[in-house]
């Protein structure tokens, strides 16, 4: 009999050792934040794929160093900035928020509600005519916690999102296919350059500050890149590679306000929910030095046609460079895969130069102890 019970207790502390070993191994994965995406082009990795737009980049050779080797709607030759946070974070990829694939499980990895060519202000983009306003993300970003409390409860929802990590990437857009996309367009008649700022910043501020009320407590702010640099710029308005004045400008009165903008909501808040990513600093690194970077070049695009490969859409019929690697930028307005990694890397262990009050690596050290 005492053999019997011996024998129950040995197996019982087994089966325990099992479960405990077992739960080890699969809590981290349990545990891994998730991860959500608002903003354009530079950010959306295939919503608008569903949308009856112009918008879109699912054809051949967008995708053409991915690991399918197909175009997914990202605007890259491969992964883009979210995929390589994702990387870092140790999370697999979002899913669109339009897939038909998000759903169940995969709902608690993240959504990336991102569309191409929208930005700050509901008429920006307007010409792309059917993309998601970031009114309508914020709108998805609510409907998409409804959806997970079905799933898993409201308060274990709750949680999700308040310990999940966000992006948002906005403003580019609002100058390039707004303010400057004709001459004497709506906006341009409408305020003088410093003044559409303002205004920028102000409208900016309700979607930051909405953003917050529906839960977001890591948000990563990107600033604009260096706008008048692109190739799609110095092929309309460029002599001699020199950046577009009217576009530097505009991004050097628009940065320093969204930096102050985010410390003014932090202060609010008392906490540093909002982080700036100074995208302006890290562009610039390898628009002025390419070489230090790997790249032959900066000015040209990898795929396009015309001066500095900056006309039009890339298509099939496009210039396509070899290697994409020695690229700074894969088409004209959006850096290459490479690039990409530069950037997401200044994310992870930049200085406050490039990411302030601190970097990814940082805030996820701090969230750990939490």
């Amino acid at each position: 009999m005492e053999k019997s019970n011996l024998r129950i207790i040995v197996s019982s502390l087994f089966m325990v050792l099992c479960m405990f070993i077992t739960l080890s191994i699969v809590a981290p994965k349990a545990e891994a934040r998730a991860f959500f995406v608002f903003g354009d082009s530079l950010v959306d990795n295939g919503n608008n794929n569903y949308l009856a737009t112009t918008a879109r980049a699912d054809s051949y050779p967008y995708g053409i160093d991915s690991a399918t080797h197909r175009a997914s709607g990202r605007f890259s030759n491969g992964l883009n900035i979210p995929d390589l946070i994702s990387e870092k974070i140790g999370s697999e990829p979002t899913l669109p928020y339009l897939s038909p694939e998000l759903n169940g499980e995969k709902l608690l990895v993240g959504a990336n509600f991102a569309s191409a060519g929208i930005g700050i202000l509901n008429d920006t983009g307007i010409q792309f005519i059917n993309i998601i306003r970031i009114t309508n993300q914020l709108l998805y970003f609510r409907e998409y916690q409804q959806r997970v409390s079905a799933l898993i409860g409201e308060k274990q929802t709750k949680d999700l999102v308040n310990q999940a990590l966000v992006l948002i990437t906005l403003g580019g857009n609002d100058f390039v296919n707004n303010y400057y996309l004709v001459p004497f367009s709506a906006r341009s008649r409408e305020f003088n350059l410093p003044n559409y700022v303002v205004f920028l910043i102000s409208e900016y501020r309700k979607i930051l500050v909405n953003l917050y009320e529906l839960g977001a407590r890591r948000v990563l702010v990107t600033g604009t890149g260096p706008l008048g640099c692109v190739p799609a710029e110095l092929a309309l308005h460029s002599r001699n590679g020199e950046c577009g004045a009217d576009l530097q400008q505009a991004v050097n009165l628009f940065n320093p306000q969204l930096v102050q903008l985010l410390n003014q909501l932090n202060t609010e808040i008392g906490s540093h929910v909002f982080i700036s990513a100074n995208a302006f600093a890290m562009h610039l690194d390898f628009v002025n030095d390419p070489q230090a970077y790997g790249f032959v070049t900066s000015k040209v695009a990898c795929c396009g046609q015309g001066a500095y490969n900056g006309i039009g859409l890339c298509t099939p019929a496009s210039n396509l460079c070899p290697n994409r690697d020695l690229f700074a930028f894969w088409d004209p307005f959006h850096p290459s895969e490479k690039a990409n990694r530069l950037i997401v890397d200044k994310f992870m262990t930049g200085s406050t130069k490039y990411m302030n009050p601190m970097n990814l690596s940082t805030i996820m050290a701090l969230d750990s102890t939490t």
